[in-house]
């Protein structure tokens, strides 16, 4: 076999096995195979090396298996036609499509969630775990982040605790615009949401904190993370100022994911996860932790 009609043959493959092919093409020219060049057993040993180098390859070997488990529209219980199924007419002269329309959700809400900034780890009581001063500095640097985004933020809720809170009044002296309402939220505080799959060594609450805080949670969920509301006119930004356990489940629980797999995701202080809901109930994850505006020396993950 020529060398021209080797590297087109080789050509044929892809990415590692081609690599495979070049080297054993390369030798086998050579005579390292044992064969003088030109004899048939040279070139049936060349069309062994090949065959062997590239794997056969049928489309059901290569496609992923879908899991089976489909978008549920209603997750929220919020879906129009869900809501008029069942509802009786109160009017003859009454119509259904318009009735529909009315309450169908025309907005996209956009949630952008804030891991608090650094804090204090040596605290005995919550009042005492308050920012560090990195902490307060990662929290300047995430207002004027959100505010270099320009925005339009209609809300900013924290949770009620210190760190969460002190992150939440340092990012709103940057929001733009008229002053931007800040919401108080206990359910939003820190917790064990779900048992972690898999399980890990170093943290291990017991079934009453899951029992208690899970459901805490999960209330935050469902309270914060919906469609729009049938009424709202235009797209709304709202902020949410919480905890890494509290952001990593609701992006499971939003995207429809396992929610036991939320500890597989990691997030630093101050970071940006942002949570597209579009009317139809699709939801979008445009951004999971996003800490790349500050500088690698400021990076934490307390």
């Amino acid at each position: 076999m020529s060398y021209r009609k080797t590297l087109k043959l080789i050509c044929g493959f892809a990415g590692g096995s081609a690599v495979v092919v070049l080297a054993a093409a390369a030798s086998d020219s050579r005579g390292y195979f044992g064969e003088r060049r030109g004899e048939a057993a040279g070139r049936w040993s060349r069309f062994t090396v090949l065959q062997a180098a590239q794997p056969a390859w049928t489309p059901a070997s290569h496609t992923p298996a879908p899991t089976g488990h489909s978008w549920d529209f209603n997750w929220d219980k919020r879906d129009p036609s869900a809501l008029s199924n069942g509802k009786k007419k109160e009017t003859a002269t009454e119509d259904p499509s318009s009735e529909q329309d009315n309450g169908k959700p025309k907005a996209t809400r956009n949630i952008l969630l804030i891991r608090h900034s650094q804090y204090n780890l040596s605290g005995n009581s919550d009042k005492e775990r308050i920012l560090t001063p990195l902490g307060r500095e990662q929290a300047e640097l995430t207002g004027q982040r959100l505010a270099a985004l320009g925005l339009k933020y209609d809300i900013l809720i924290h949770s009620s605790m210190a760190r969460a809170t002190e992150t939440a009044n340092i990012i709103s002296k940057h929001l733009p615009g008229p002053g931007v309402e800040l919401l108080s939220c206990d359910l939003l505080r820190e917790g064990a949401p779900i048992e972690p799959v898999p399980p890990v060594t170093h943290w291990k609450p017991d079934a009453v904190q899951y029992h208690e805080d899970g459901a805490r949670i999960e209330a935050a969920f469902r309270r914060y993370i919906h469609r729009a509301d049938p009424k709202q006119k235009e797209d709304s930004f709202e902020i949410i100022v919480c905890h890494a356990n509290v952001i990593r489940y609701f992006v499971c629980r939003a995207l429809q994911f396992p929610p036991e797999g939320w500890l597989r995701m990691g997030l630093n202080n101050g970071s940006i996860t942002w949570l597209t809901i579009r009317p139809s109930g699709r939801v979008a994850l445009r951004t999971l932790g996003d800490s790349g505006f500050m500088p690698p020396d400021k990076l934490t993950r307390t």
